[in-house]
């Protein structure tokens, strides 16, 4: 198996995505991208050289700074170890166009994009924390909801998620021990209730959707003991925020979790 050595003094994503889009024309071939970000001194470009050697790996990277450029371009020689360029060449050629030289400022491109990659990994964290899974890590969540099914959690963690946030979601299933959540901060966890009647239509059109071989699950009687269930777990933390969804789209229900955010933290 080839090692692709990926060095930036960035986050390198742009390098990942570059190099997986080209590795695309070479699927007989067996490769793994190891990913160095945020390289910016020569001790830790002396020690990838040093690994690399040792896994005959590939070096590709995106070091804008000249310095830490030719440091790594030296070493890399002096071991045979073959690197690429993947943005200088690009940079020198924009310069000769536009007749300026380069800032060489290093992380610039997140920087500027760092809104968009927040996004990205807001989005990538929710999916991973849907419906109570990674439980052990939600306490790096931002906003944390609870419900019962088919009160809207996934759809909110994702609209939540794309507008930067860190978003988990837990399902509340009667006769299923919850997650302690007592150590997390009560002001990121919102819990989502409706009205047993609106919720028992929901269900019975995912119900359909299956067949109507879980009828059980838009009975109204169950659903109603469902929802008291929760209703009775939400009223042991009274510091919890109740938001009601009932015919509300998901921009509204966003709308209000994020209004109560943002006045706690004023």
């Amino acid at each position: 198996m080839y090692k692709i050595f990926i060095v930036s003094d960035g986050t390198g994503r742009t390098a990942n995505q570059l190099v997986k889009a080209a590795l695309t024309q070479f699927p007989e071939t067996e490769s793994e991208i190891i990913l160095h970000p945020v390289v910016r001194d020569k001790n830790k470009i002396k020690e990838i050289i040093s690994e690399a050697e040792n896994c005959n790996a590939i070096i590709a990277h995106t070091i804008v700074d000249n310095e830490l450029k030719n440091y790594l371009v030296a070493g890399c020689n002096l071991v045979n170890i073959p690197l690429v360029d993947l943005i200088g060449p690009l940079i020198n050629k924009i310069s000769d166009i536009f007749s300026e030289e380069p800032s060489q400022d290093q992380g610039l491109y997140y920087q500027t994009n760092q809104e968009y990659f927040q996004r990205i990994d807001a989005v990538q964290y929710a999916f991973k924390h849907d419906d109570g899974a990674r439980i052990e890590e939600i306490d790096k969540a931002e906003i944390i909801l609870l419900g019962v099914s088919r009160t809207f959690k996934t759809p909110l963690s994702i609209y939540l998620a794309y507008n930067g946030f860190f978003v988990a979601n837990i399902p509340i299933i009667k006769g299923i021990q919850l997650p302690d959540l007592n150590n997390i901060d009560p002001s990121k966890i919102f819990c989502l209730t409706t009205i047993p009647n609106e919720l028992s239509v929901l269900r019975a059109t995912r119900s359909e959707a299956f067949g109507g071989y879980i009828k059980e699950y838009s009975d109204i009687e169950a659903v109603t003991e469902e929802l008291l269930f929760a209703n009775r777990y939400f009223s042991l933390h009274p510091e919890w925020r109740i938001i009601n969804v009932t015919n509300k789209p998901i921009e509204e229900i966003a709308s209000e979790i994020l209004k109560i955010l943002i006045k706690k933290s004023r």
